[in-house]
């Protein structure tokens, strides 16, 4: 059974069900190899793709709605830095890993900005067996009077991520399709926005 908290305060959790953030199974080494002719590999898009699903479905089943658009902010993040960790293929993906850092960013300054002083911030966690997921930082929650605008905001910012991505694959028959996966996956985030 797979269990997710969010530490509100030193006395206090929530209680989440939650799938794995990012879809690699623990302790497996997943090693991709492209040819030099070729552009990146279907194979880390589907990592990039599985990344962005998982954190939807991490995000999505928090209880407490307020912290769903800082969630994704910091999923995302999760899922940029995860992209260079898996040794991705050169620059192929470095305008990914960079639209989905300034995404993650707009998206976190967007949370700040209408933060919920009377809820804490805190960390989610999720554990599946022995392994356990955690967010890198505390989560801000939105204040329920301004959650309309920052969603309709935050679903701007996901839109525009989106395009830039469609954008940049322009010219290349192998980039556009790999872009395009990533960009719906990215699409599908939205939602997730929509539903709080």
């Amino acid at each position: 059974m797979t269990r997710t908290f969010i530490a509100l305060a030193a006395s206090s959790a929530l209680a989440l069900q939650a799938a794995p953030v990012w879809a690699q199974a623990p302790g497996a080494l997943y090693t991709v190899v492209v040819p030099s002719s070729q552009f990146g590999s279907p194979n880390f898009t589907q990592l990039v793709v599985n990344g962005l699903a998982a954190a939807r479905a991490f995000c999505g089943k928090l209880e407490n709605k307020a912290y769903v658009v800082d969630c994704l902010a910091e999923r995302l993040d999760a899922v940029s830095d995860q992209m260079d960790l898996e040794g991705n293929t050169g620059d192929d993906y470095a305008e990914v890993r960079s639209i989905l850092s300034d995404t993650s960013g707009k998206l976190q300054k967007l949370a700040r900005d209408n933060r919920d002083r009377a809820l804490p911030r805190g960390k989610a966690s999720t554990t599946s067996g022995s392994t356990t997921i955690r967010t890198s930082r505390p989560l801000t929650p939105v204040a329920a009077p301004a959650a309309a605008d920052v969603n309709a905001q935050a679903t701007a910012i996901l839109d525009e991520a989106e395009t830039l991505l469609l954008r940049s694959a322009a010219g290349s028959s192998d980039k556009t399709a790999q872009y395009t996966r990533i960009a719906e996956a990215l699409r599908s985030n939205k939602v997730l926005i929509r539903s709080t």
